[in-house]
C-alpha cells in the first residue's frame, strides 16, 4: 500500500493543473446551456435526468456530467467546443460509453455521438478505406465492407453496439486482432488508423495522420497554432526517443499511456497514432479515415482442451505457429459461472474434455482450405505426450455457439449465484504471449494471497488476459485491500514484460499506475504530450495523466448506502432488494444495439440512451442515490424514460446480467401513481379485461360504435388511441360461450386446462378452438377454468400492482384443487403464460401454491413437447416470429421442435419485438415509435413474403400489428397445428414398445405422478 502511494500516485504539485480545477464547473451553468440551445442544431440535455443517465459508464465510478450534448454535425461539435471555451467548462467525447476505466463518465460537458453522428461517410474497396463519423458502430461499417470480402480487423466484444470513436479513444483490439496481426495492419486499433480529422479545445480543426521529415519543417515553418503542436511534437519526440524505445513493451498488446511511438521516424512521425488511445485527453476526433483488410470467407473453428487455463497459455506459441485468425482463451471457473447462470447450458456441453480451452479459429478461401490448416495442427498436438482434446466445429451454427460462450464472459462474470459482486478495476493486463502460462500461475497464486476469486478468459494469443475480481469496494479496508493489490498485480506484470492494459486502457483506474510502467520521466513525457494539445487541462481532466486516483469517485464506494424501499415485488433473484435489482447493470451497453436481438426496441427505433436498458437502470440507481435525481417515486424525468419501455422483457433475456425492466417499470409506476390520476389510454387500455366483459354483453352495438365513424374517432380520442389504429373487433361469441356449447367425448381422458386469455376469449377466438382441436386430438379432455380470470397482463406496465394481486389471487382460489391435483394448465398468449412464470412468483414469492401454478401453467408448444405430440406432416413454408415475452421468459426451442416436426419449411426470424406491444402501440403518442420498432425486421418481411407462405406468431399485439400494417393475417401455432390435422393424418407416437409412458397419456401406466415430473420441468 505505501509503495502505490509513495511512487504511483502524482502529488498536487506534479499537476500541471491545480487539483481543484480538474472537474471544476463554469460559473454559470445555465447561461452555457442556453447559449448551446440556441447555437446547435442537435440536441442540449442539462437537466438532472440526463445527468444521472450519464453519470457513469462501464466501470467503477460516477461522476455527473455539468451536462449533456448530442450533436448532428461537425458544426454542432464546432459550436459546442467553442462555447464550453468561452464558460471554461471541461469536455468528454464519449461513443457507446462501455469503458471498464472510467473514460467516459467526468464532471465536464458530455458529447455523446453516438445517436446522430453514427455513419460511414465513404467506403473505398479498391484502396481498402473507409471514412466514418465517430459515432458509427463497428458492426455497420464490417456488414458494409463485407460486400466486398473486408473488413476492419479489431472486434472487441462490444462489436455490434460500441462505436468506432471509442475505439479510437482506446485504441481496442478484440477476438481477431491475432487476424489482423498476421494477415492485416496489426493487431491495435491505432494500427488500421490512417488518418483523423481532429478539433482542439481552443477550436483549431485539422487532418492529422503520418508526417514526412520535409512536410514536418514545413508545417512547423508556417507558424500559426498548428505549426506551435507540431514543433511541440517534435521537441517531445527528440527528447524523449531513447526512453521510448527501451521503455516501451515490445508486445501486441501495449494499450496503457499515450502512444508516444508514433511519433518516432519508424512510424513517420504519425500524429493520428499518437492520438488514438488517448482516451479524449487531449482532441475530439470529429471523423477517421480507416485502413480495411481481407475477410476470409470461410472459417473453421478448432476448440482444444487442456487440464486447466495455464496448460493451455503454455501452449499458445506453437499454435501462432499456424497462423490462427483467432486463439482465445477460457477456464473452468468461468463455465461453472455460466452453469450457475443458466447460460449457454447446451454450447458449453460442447466442449471438450478439460478444465482450460484454446478457440482457435483458421479463415481460408474454401472449408477444405480452412478444416486444413486445423487438421494440420491436430496432427502435430497428437503427436505430443501432452496432446490436448480437440473438437473441430464443421457446423457454422455450432462455431457460432461457442463464440457466444466466449463472448459472454463479462456477462458471465458479473453477478454470479452465490458469488460475493465482481469488478473490473484489473481486467485486462496483458503480457507476451510466449508467458502466458507463467504469468497466469503467479497471478492465479497472487489473488489467492488476496483471497480473490475470478474467471480468467480473453485474448490469451496475445496475451491479454480479462477477468473480474470480487474486489470489496464497499468497505474502506476493502478498498485498501483493493489498492494494495493492484499496485502488487501492476509488479507482477511488468515484471514479464507486460502492459498495465491490453485493450481497455487507463482512464482513472490505472493512470496512476503508469510511473511504475513507464518511470517518471516518460509520465513527465505523457503529461507534456497533453499539455502541447490541452494546455487549459479542458479536454477530459483527470484520466490517463494526473488522474483521479483509483478510489476516487466510486459508484458503489464506502459511502454507498441506499436506502431500503417498500416494494410490491419480491425480487427474490436480488435478496428482496430493489436496490440490489437496480444495481444489476455493469454498463456494457448490450441493450445499445440497433440491428439484432429484441433488447432494446424502443432504443433501436430511437437511439436514445435514456430508452435503453442500461439507462433506464442508470436512472433509477440514480433515484435511490437521491442527490442528483432528488424526487424519487415522482420523478418525471424517471417516469418519462420508463414510460417508453415497451415491457417487452427482451432485457431479461438478451441481458447478460438479466436487468428485467418489464419489472422495475411496474414496480415505478405503481410507486409514481400512488394518489394520482393516470391518463385515459392507461386506463382504456389497462382495464381491457373489464372493458371486454361488458362489450361482450353487446359485442354488435360495441363493433358498430368502435368501427364507425365519427364514433370511432370520438373512442380512440377519449382512449389516447392513435387515430391511425383500427380499434380490434369484439368476436359475436365468446370463447367461453362457444366452449361451453359444444359437445366432447373426451372425457375419459386425461384432464387438461385450457386458460382463455382476454383477447382470445373476447377478440379473436379461432386459436383457442384450434388449440381444442389439437389438445382433444393429442388425447387429452379440455376444460376451462371454473370462471373468468386474468393474469393481469396490461396492468403491470401501468403499475396498477395492487389490482393485478388480486386478480392472482382471484386465480390461485378458483384454481386450487387443480394446483394440488397438478392438473396442466395450456395457455395461448404468451405474455399471459409468461406472467405465470415470472410476475406471478414475483409478486408472491413465499406462496407455495404460486409457484406450483406457476410451473404447471406452459404454451401449448412447450405441452406438446412434453407429451412427444407428434403431428401429421404439413408441407408449407412459412415465416416464423417470436413474441417478445415468448423469447425471453419460456423460449424457443419447444416451438421449433414442433415446427421441425411438422415438416414446415420456415425461418425464425431475428426480428426483435413487433412494435405493438400490447396497448403501447395503440397509443397515440407511441404510434410513430411503434411502426418503426415493427418496421426494422418483421413487417417488412412479411409484405415481402409470398402469398402462400404462413405467417405465425403466437402473440396477439404481433397479428394485429402485422394485419393493420400488411393486410396480412398472422397465425397461432395452435391454428397451423389444427391447419395440419385437416390436411392430412399419421399416427401421433411412434409404434416403439420401448417408449417412455410418462410422456405417453394413451399408455395404461400413464399415472398422475408422472404428470406431475413432466409439468414441474421448465419448459427448456
Amino acid at each position: 500500500m505505501n509503495n502505490i502511494t509513495q511512487h504511483s500516485y502524482v502529488n498536487d504539485k506534479q499537476r500541471t493543473a491545480p487539483r481543484a480545477e480538474i472537474g471544476e464547473q463554469p460559473e454559470n451553468v445555465s447561461a452555457l446551456a442556453t447559449e448551446l440551445s440556441a447555437a446547435i442544431e442537435g440536441e442540449v440535455r442539462f437537466d438532472d435526468g440526463s445527468r444521472a443517465t450519464y453519470a457513469t459508464d462501464a466501470s467503477n465510478y460516477r461522476q455527473a456530467p455539468i451536462g449533456v450534448v448530442l450533436p448532428k454535425s461537425v458544426d454542432d461539435v464546432v459550436k459546442t467546443v467553442a462555447l464550453c471555451r468561452k464558460h471554461g467548462a471541461p469536455i468528454t467525447a464519449r461513443g457507446g460509453g462501455t469503458s471498464l476505466a472510467g473514460q467516459c463518465c467526468n464532471i465536464a460537458v458530455v458529447i455523446d455521438f453516438s445517436k446522430y453522428m453514427h455513419h460511414v461517410l465513404e467506403l473505398d474497396p479498391d484502396r481498402r478505406r473507409a471514412k466514418v463519423q465517430p459515432g458509427a458502430n463497428l458492426d455497420t461499417l464490417r456488414r458494409q465492407a463485407e460486400q466486398y470480402h473486408l473488413t476492419f480487423g479489431p472486434d472487441p466484444a462490444t462489436h455490434d453496439h460500441n462505436t468506432l470513436g471509442g475505439m479510437i479513444g482506446n485504441n481496442s483490439c478484440g477476438v481477431h486482432s491475432v487476424m489482423a496481426q498476421f494477415y492485416g495492419p496489426g493487431p491495435l486499433t491505432v494500427d488500421s488508423v490512417e488518418s483523423l480529422e481532429i478539433l482542439t479545445y481552443d477550436g483549431l480543426r485539422l487532418t492529422v495522420g503520418a508526417t514526412s521529415e520535409e512536410e514536418l519543417s514545413k508545417i512547423i515553418n508556417q507558424g500559426g497554432r498548428r505549426g506551435e503542436i507540431y514543433a511541440g511534437l517534435k521537441t517531445l519526440r527528440d527528447r524523449y526517443a531513447d526512453q521510448i524505445r527501451t521503455k516501451y513493451p515490445n508486445i501486441p498488446r501495449r494499450v496503457s499511456g499515450y502512444n508516444l511511438d508514433w511519433l518516432l521516424p519508424e512510424h513517420n512521425f504519425n500524429v493520428a497514432g499518437a492520438l488514438v488511445g488517448s482516451e479524449g485527453t487531449c482532441v475530439i476526433v470529429l471523423s477517421a479515415t480507416l485502413k480495411l483488410m481481407p475477410n476470409p470467407a470461410v472459417r473453421s473453428l478448432l476448440v482444444l482442451g487442456y487440464p486447466d487455463a495455464y496448460h493451455a497459455g503454455d501452449h499458445i506459441m506453437e499454435i501462432l505457429e499456424h497462423k490462427p485468425v483467432g486463439l482465445e482463451g477460457i477456464d473452468q471457473a468461468l463455465i461453472g459461472y455460466m452453469k450457475k447462470k443458466h447460460m449457454h447450458p447446451e454450447d458449453v456441453e460442447m466442449l471438450p474434455d478439460g478444465g482450460g480451452w484454446l478457440l482457435v479459429e483458421f479463415g481460408g478461401d474454401s472449408k477444405e482450405d480452412t478444416d486444413n490448416k486445423a487438421q494440420k495442427l491436430m496432427d502435430e498436438l497428437k503427436k505430443k505426450d501432452d496432446a490436448p482434446s480437440m473438437k473441430l466445429f464443421d457446423d457454422k451454427e455450432q462455431e457460432h455457439h461457442i463464440w457466444l460462450v466466449r463472448e459472454s464472459g463479462l456477462g458471465a462474470t458479473a453477478n454470479v449465484p452465490g458469488m460475493s459482486p465482481t469488478h473490473p478495476g484489473w481486467e485486462d493486463a496483458a503480457v507476451p504471449p510466449e508467458k502466458v502460462g507463467p504469468y497466469l500461475r503467479d497471478f492465479r497464486k497472487l489473488l489467492n494471497e488476496f483471497d480473490y476469486q475470478c474467471a480468467l478468459y480473453g485474448h490469451f494469443g496475445q496475451g491479454c488476459i480479462h477477468c473480474r475480481i470480487d474486489f470489496d469496494l464497499l468497505t474502506t479496508e476493502g478498498v485498501k485491500k483493493y489498492l494494495a493489490f493492484i499496485d502488487k498485480a501492476a509488479d507482477l506484470v511488468i515484471s514479464y514484460g507486460g502492459s498495465l492494459s491490453g485493450e481497455h486502457g487507463d482512464g482513472q483506474a490505472r493512470s496512476m499506475l503508469l510511473p511504475k510502467m513507464y518511470g517518471e520521466r516518460l509520465v513527465e513525457a505523457f503529461r507534456e504530450f497533453k499539455k502541447i494539445w490541452d494546455p487549459g487541462w479542458k479536454m477530459n481532466p483527470g484520466k490517463v495523466i494526473d488522474g483521479y486516483r483509483p478510489d476516487e469517485n466510486l459508484r458503489m464506494g464506502p459511502r454507498y448506502n441506499p436506502p431500503s424501499v417498500k416494494t410490491r415485488f419480491g425480487y427474490p433473484d436480488d435478496d428482496g432488494s430493489f436496490a440490489k435489482a437496480t444495481a444489476r447493470c455493469v454498463g456494457v451497453g448490450m441493450c445499445r444495439r440497433v440491428d439484432s436481438g429484441v433488447m432494446c426496441p424502443s432504443y433501436m427505433a430511437t437511439r436514445e440512451e435514456a430508452y435503453s436498458t442500461r439507462g433506464r437502470a442508470r436512472l433509477l440507481f440514480e433515484m435511490l442515490q437521491g442527490d442528483i435525481v432528488a424526487d424519487g417515486w415522482r420523478d418525471q424525468r424517471i417516469h418519462d424514460a420508463l414510460d417508453w419501455c415497451l415491457a417487452c422483457k427482451g432485457c431479461k433475456h438478451d441481458c447478460p446480467v438479466n436487468v428485467d425492466m418489464a419489472t422495475y417499470k411496474a414496480e415505478f409506476m405503481s410507486h409514481y401513481y400512488r394518489y394520482r390520476l393516470r391518463s385515459r389510454h392507461e386506463y382504456a387500455m389497462g382495464l381491457i379485461y373489464w372493458w371486454s366483459r361488458a362489450a361482450s354483453k353487446l359485442p354488435l352495438l360495441t363493433n358498430f360504435f368502435t368501427q364507425h365513424e365519427p364514433f370511432a374517432f370520438i373512442i380512440k380520442k377519449i382512449g389516447g388511441i392513435a387515430s391511425e389504429r383500427r380499434l380490434p373487433l369484439f368476436t359475436k361469441q365468446t370463447f367461453r360461450d362457444w366452449f361451453q356449447k359444444r359437445q366432447s367425448n373426451q372425457s375419459n381422458k386425461p384432464r387438461v386446462i385450457l386458460w382463455p386469455d382476454t383477447f382470445s376469449n373476447h377478440f379473436l377466438p379461432e386459436p383457442a378452438k384450434a388449440a381444442v382441436e389439437v389438445l382433444e386430438a393429442a388425447g387429452y379432455q379440455v376444460e376451462l377454468p371454473p370462471r373468468p380470470l386474468c393474469c393481469g397482463r396490461p396492468l403491470y406496465d401501468i403499475g396498477m400492482l395492487d389490482l393485478a394481486k388480486k386478480l392472482w389471487r382471484q386465480t390461485l382460489t378458483a384454481l386450487q384443487s387443480e394446483i394440488t391435483a397438478g392438473t396442466p394448465i395450456v395457455g395461448l398468449e404468451p405474455s399471459c403464460v409468461a406472467a405465470f412464470r415470472d410476475e406471478l412468483i414475483n409478486l408472491f414469492p413465499n406462496d407455495y401454491n404460486a409457484r406450483r401454478l406457476s410451473q404447471q401453467t406452459m404454451l401449448l408448444s412447450s405441452f406438446l413437447r412434453k407429451i412427444d405430440y407428434r403431428p401429421p406432416k404439413l408441407r408449407r413454408r412459412a415465416l416464423v416470429h417470436a413474441h417478445c415475452n415468448h423469447r425471453a421468459i419460456m423460449g424457443m426451442k419447444a416451438e421449433e421442435a414442433l415446427l421441425n416436426r411438422l415438416g414446415l419449411d420456415y425461418e425464425l426470424m431475428d426480428s426483435g419485438c413487433c412494435g405493438m406491444a400490447g396497448a403501447f402501440g395503440f397509443s397515440e403518442k407511441k404510434y410513430d415509435v411503434s411502426i418503426k420498432i415493427g418496421e426494422r425486421v418483421l413487417l417488412p418481411a412479411v409484405r415481402n413474403a409470398a402469398q402462400d407462405t404462413l405467417v405465425i406468431t403466437n402473440g396477439f399485439s404481433c397479428r394485429e400489428q402485422i394485419s393493420q400494417t400488411t393486410g396480412r393475417r398472422a397465425l397461432h401455432l395452435a391454428e397451423v397445428l389444427a391447419l395440419a390435422l385437416r390436411e392430412g393424418k399419421q399416427e401421433l407416437f411412434d409404434d416403439d414398445p420401448e417408449f417412455n409412458v410418462c410422456s405417453h397419456p394413451r399408455h395404461p401406466a400413464f399415472s398422475l405422478k408422472c404428470s406431475e415430473e413432466i409439468f414441474s420441468e421448465k419448459d427448456d
